[in-house]
């Protein structure tokens, strides 16, 4: 009752979560922690989110999986920018900067599912970050960086956006972290977020791409502590994710893995054969949940997703704590 009360009401100004609501903390994936924000919205940056709302059809329409596994009517998708005002439970002190919610796929598909973007989080991250020397060590191209720098914010919260209103949203059965990723990276890169005035060029999705790929493939391993797998969920996305493109684009150098000067760089080579790359693992991945295919979706995981490669991860970490730098921010 508390989920569907809150999920209809799309116009207050001020809003809560408060409930046993997230599994991730789970193995097992069922048992809900406490977490609550208390935030109010963001009426500027929430135009954002309501032009991916309004367009949710198209995004669906147009997206690269199978037509059986496409919606044929999106319905229920309603997103905000929100300024987070108090944080209690598994949303402090390490906070999330996007939340879709209902978890429940019966309320999600008879209902609907409401999206916030978190932005002075994700405002706060980023400017903790500025001047911390993380981009001078990990991305190897000035041009990477120049855009990283201009377009970075951007890139994130679009990526978050598309993510949280259109990702969870879209395609028949159960939504999965990995595909509302997928949906959110695919997207980034249309032409259709430069006509919907949401991006000036698609140099945006070239940052948001550059950082991605670089996260998923070696700076995100600064969390995991040495002899250990990648175990978090989010975490496990990225990798597959990252590590699924890289050998699909190998023979094309699509990513590559420079060394320089003793230093290893994951770097974007086509941007466009990437978003293609993108587009193809979404297809799987919407594959597999459409059609509960278990052993496909284990096989995935367990060779892209899980083992850490134990010379790169000690040289990740090496140079990451190098910079006095902490790799969560609460």
């Amino acid at each position: 009752d508390y989920a569907i009360h809150w999920l209809k009401d799309t116009e207050s100004l001020v809003d809560f979560v408060c409930y046993f609501t997230e599994s991730y903390g789970d193995p097992l994936g069922m048992k809900a922690s406490w977490e609550s924000i208390v935030n109010f919205k963001d009426l500027a940056a929430t135009e954002r989110t309501t032009k991916l709302s309004e367009n949710a059809q198209w995004f669906e329409d147009h997206s690269p999986v199978a037509p059986a596994y496409r919606k044929a009517k999106v319905k229920g998708v309603s997103a905000k920018v929100i300024t987070v005002a108090m944080l209690g439970g598994d949303c402090y002190p390490s906070t999330p900067i996007g939340i879709n919610l209902p978890n429940a796929d019966w309320i999600r598909k008879e209902y609907g599912s409401k999206s916030v973007t978190i932005d002075n989080i994700t405002y706060a991250y980023d400017m903790a970050a500025h001047g911390n020397g993380f981009n001078e060590e990990f991305v190897l191209r000035a041009e990477d960086r120049e855009r990283m720098e201009r377009y970075g914010k951007l890139a994130d919260d679009l990526h978050t956006d598309l993510h949280e209103c259109l990702g969870h949203g879209s395609g028949q059965l159960a939504p999965g972290v990995t595909r509302a990723d997928l949906f959110g990276l695919y997207y980034l890169g249309d032409p259709k977020l430069v006509e919907l005035g949401l991006i000036p060029s698609l140099d945006v999705a070239k940052a948001g791409y550059a950082k991605y790929i670089l996260n998923g493939m070696m700076t995100q391993l600064a969390r995991i502590e040495p002899g250990k797998n990648v175990e978090e969920s989010h975490m496990r996305n990225r990798k597959l994710i990252a590590e699924w493109c890289y050998e699909r684009g190998k023979a094309d150098k699509v990513i590559e893995l420079v060394k320089e000067n003793g230093k290893t760089y994951a770097v974007v080579n086509d941007f466009g054969k990437l978003r293609d790359l993108f587009g193809q693992m979404l297809r799987e991945v919407q594959r597999i949940k459409s059609e509960g295919d278990y052993e496909a979706g284990k096989a995935l995981v367990e060779q892209y997703a899980v083992t850490v490669d134990p010379e790169l991860h000690k040289e990740v970490r090496d140079r990451y704590y190098a910079l006095d730098i902490e790799p969560y921010g609460g």
